[in-house]
């Protein structure tokens, strides 16, 4: 679907182009934001993932739909793909830290629950010690980056993956936890994650996203709801209503478009499924967006 009005950039500012398999960029937080006068305005990255570490002010992050309201200590999760915009306090200082999906997606594929991390747009408080050892580790991390010796790449990925880790142990109770998901149900749901974002457009039914991975209907259902909360359906559906929003708050597209665009062949139907799943008719979230 095209984003009429979405800009998408390479790191923000910079024109769109092809991501490295490997990229990994860490920059300071006011690299951007103070020559921006603190405001960010709605972008994408396409094929790259955001983890701002924040050690003094806050403001406002607007991740697809919702505004996120954020103070430090804190850390921001931007997922490759969300439209997103900061209006920050000019006190605000801290760490960005932007890697490529492919390379994240190697890592998840190696350490399943990391993958929870970028399941949404969040902004998460963070306690002072625990920010300061993020802050500590971006730190190290950029400083890996900037020069070259013995060791030097899986210098890089082992500070990642410590940066990562620290993060998913302070997402909360709806995160892997001190009860670890077993890996086999974690990775099923990594894949049926991955799968239903680059095919939920067909509007496939789960029996056949099942097939496909490899399992039954009834495995993919219990692993669901052990690591995500939700019935695959639920899941699926939840991924078209996300597209549908951003399509109406940031593109000119009509309903009608929208809805074919995501794999609805009937207007009236896609309007009572968006109604049904948010409480408004398309129509009117959008107005209500634009207000």
């Amino acid at each position: 679907m095209r984003r009429t009005g979405v800009p998408t950039f390479y790191l923000y500012g910079e024109p769109h182009r092809a991501v490295a398999d490997g990229f990994l960029h860490v920059e300071q937080l006011d690299d951007r934001t103070r020559p921006s006068e603190w405001t960010i305005q709605p972008h994408e990255h396409a094929d790259l993932a955001q983890i701002f570490i924040v050690g003094a002010g806050g403001g406002d992050m607007r991740a697809d739909a919702d505004i996120l309201h954020f103070s430090a200590p804190s850390a921001l999760i931007v997922p490759a793909g969300v439209v997103h915009g900061f209006d920050w306090r000019e006190e605000s200082s801290g760490i960005v830290v932007t890697m490529a999906q492919s390379y994240l997606r190697a890592i998840v594929a190696r350490h399943m629950a990391l993958g929870e991390i970028f399941v949404r747009g969040a902004a998460m408080p963070l306690d002072p010690t625990a920010a300061t050892a993020m802050l500590a580790d971006a730190n190290a991390l950029q400083r890996e980056l900037e020069w070259s010796a013995v060791g030097h790449h899986a210098a890089v990925e082992a500070g990642l993956i410590g940066l990562l880790v620290k993060i998913l142990r302070t997402l909360g109770p709806g995160a892997p936890s001190g009860s670890t998901p077993p890996g086999h149900q974690a990775g099923l749901v990594a894949r049926y994650r991955e799968r239903i974002g680059e095919r939920f457009r067909l509007r496939e039914p789960v029996s056949e996203h099942a097939a496909a991975l490899g399992t039954s209907e009834t495995r993919l259902r219990a692993a669901c709801a052990r690591i995500a909360g939700r019935s695959p359906a639920a899941m699926l559906d939840e991924r078209a209503i996300l597209e549908a929003r951003r399509a109406l708050l940031y593109t000119h597209l009509s309903v009608a478009e929208i809805g074919f665009a995501i794999g609805f062949g009937d207007p009236a139907y896609f309007s009572r499924f968006f109604h049904r799943h948010v409480g408004l008719s398309p129509a009117r979230y959008r107005k209500q967006g634009e207000g």
